[in-house]
């Protein structure tokens, strides 16, 4: 019932993932990575959502398509 996650990090680990972090890119340069991650975050968001609505408008299309159409005489 209960599953042991193995490569879930505590708290340790993310303090060590931290600072390593820190040690590799400096303090200068940690804003202009998080800037980048951040547009990278926004941009792959946007584009998200651009496909899930043309999937939703393709489907209200193809409902449209299954419907009788009636002609006028």
């Amino acid at each position: 019932m209960y599953q042991v996650l193995l490569f879930t990090p505590g708290g340790w680990e993310i303090a060590i993932i931290v600072f390593a972090i820190i040690l590799l890119f400096g303090g200068r340069k940690i804003p202009e990575l998080m800037k980048g991650i951040g547009k990278g975050i926004r941009e792959f968001n946007a584009a998200k959502s651009t496909i899930k609505k043309e999937i939703e408008d393709g489907m209200e299309g193809e409902e449209n398509k299954d419907e009788p159409q009636k002609k006028a005489n």
